[in-house]
């Protein structure tokens, strides 16, 4: 049965049994992953199934039930189970289907460029990828061992439906090669990564340089040492600066607004980054994983600014947060088969800087050029962070040695309204954030 098909039944299977409206997800999916160790075959998985899932509402309560067999016996006992469970579930006055006239009725999938035309590719293909990634980073003088040199593929289709009339849907390919590379020896071992994952083949990076990557990266980690204890500027390379700017996108998110556990929650209207910064929402472009042309309750996507000129211009919203709060979702909805919607992000991108991060290493004289993090602890309500890093040490605008176990400690509120941005993101990822210096950050080291 066609996952359009299956959401129809899912939804009449609830009716059926009692309840007052009803949303269904029906995801199919294929997945491939090869692994190679020793220029071998390590190890081959293959994935096929289905995933069906249920959200009834009755009255101001809901349930939601999935399961994995799609014949009718099951339907009409998920879609029971559903009614029964949703009785008794706690009361919210701020569920709900969007209103008919809410739901997005045109849009063009094609445009999105979501899925790969190309056939599925030969097992053979994958298991020669990833052996030349790792060949490519055994190539690379000083590097060891390599932990692990993958390639995959997968391809997923979607079908949402609701009671209130709205039903789409969309398929989606992946593509993908990462490796893992060792560097030294005994206590003096050092790994570090590269890969790429991308809706097109032809798109995707070569296992060579990614292998080669990941090698050169091992590398630079050998001999490293403490950093000193002290206030330094701190830059974060562009593989990791995006958790900076994730950390704003999940202060912003109007589930933790609602709650009161954001340390954004009275900066609606001011500065949030320095001015002349922008961090705007495209969910339309084309080839990107995170790109849809709806939400999970159905609503239109659209593009908009989160973050305009440095202020912060409102909230991500689901239906039930943007009616606990007053306001309008902003068509974020997210959700899986078990799960109710919640707001997530879709693309972002942040205002790129003027400079390289060659120029701001050369600029910032004496500090941290963190590639790595690990840990985590991020008070939501105060914005207080501290996150264990290791990277480069920089002394007179020159890298000089590698440095691990250390600290960095600050404010969130006050790193992002102080953050320099250069000009090396990457364009073709969800997040396109360039890497981020921030002055002044304290660093515990020896």
């Amino acid at each position: 049965m066609k996952l359009e098909n299956l959401a129809q039944a899912m939804l009449d299977a609830a009716l059926n049994a009692g309840a007052d409206a009803a949303d269904a997800m029906a995801i199919q999916g294929t997945s491939v992953s090869i692994d190679v160790r020793g220029n071998a075959l390590e190890q081959a998985e293959r994935s096929e199934g289905i995933d069906l899932g249920l959200r009834v509402l009755i009255g101001q309560r809901q349930a939601n039930v999935s399961v994995s067999d799609a014949s009718p016996q099951t339907l009409a006992t998920m879609a029971e189970r559903a009614v029964a469970m949703a009785k008794e579930a706690p009361e919210d006055p701020y569920i709900g289907l969007a209103d008919p006239e809410q739901i997005a009725t045109n849009w063009d999938i094609a445009a999105l460029e979501l899925s790969d035309p190309a056939q599925e590719p030969d097992p053979q293909e994958l298991l020669a990828d990833a052996a030349e990634a790792e060949a490519a980073a055994f190539a690379v003088r000083g590097v060891t061992q390599v932990q692990t040199a993958v390639a995959g593929y997968s391809a997923t289709q979607v079908h949402l439906a609701a009671t209130n009339g709205f039903s789409g849907g969309y398929a989606r390919t992946s593509r993908a090669t990462s490796c893992v590379a060792i560097a030294g020896e005994g206590d003096r071992m050092e790994r570090d990564y590269d890969g790429d994952s991308r809706i097109f083949q032809s798109d995707l990076r070569s296992p060579t340089a990614i292998g080669t990557s990941a090698g050169e990266r091992s590398i630079s980690r050998l001999d490293a040492i403490q950093p000193p204890t002290g206030a330094y500027p701190v830059l974060f390379d562009e593989r990791i600066s995006t958790s900076l700017i994730g950390h704003l996108l999940a202060a912003a998110n109007g589930a933790s607004i609602a709650r009161g556990a954001s340390w954004l929650r009275d900066c609606l209207g001011q500065d949030v980054l320095p001015k002349g910064l922008s961090l705007i929402e495209d969910p339309y472009r084309p080839r990107i994983d995170s790109s849809r042309p709806f939400d999970a309750e159905g609503l239109q996507t659209r593009k908009r600014a989160i973050v305009d000129d440095g202020v912060l211009t409102g909230w991500t919203l689901d239906l039930a947060n943007a009616r606990k709060l007053g306001m309008t979702s902003t068509a974020n909805a997210a959700r899986g088969v078990a799960s109710p919607p919640s707001p997530t992000t879709w693309n972002v991108a942040l205002t790129q800087g003027t400079t390289s991060r060659e120029d701001l290493i050369r600029d910032m004289g004496t500090g941290l050029l963190v590639t790595s993090m690990i840990g985590s602890t991020i008070n939501a309500t105060t914005g207080e962070y501290s996150r264990g890093a290791a990277g480069l040490w920089i002394e007179n605008g020159e890298i000089t040695h590698a440095v691990n176990e250390c600290t960095i400690a600050g404010n969130l509120r006050d790193m992002l309204r102080n953050l320099i941005p250069a000009n090396d993101a990457r364009t073709h990822l969800s997040r396109v954030v360039p890497s981020l210096l921030v002055e002044g950050l304290t660093l515990a080291g020896n």
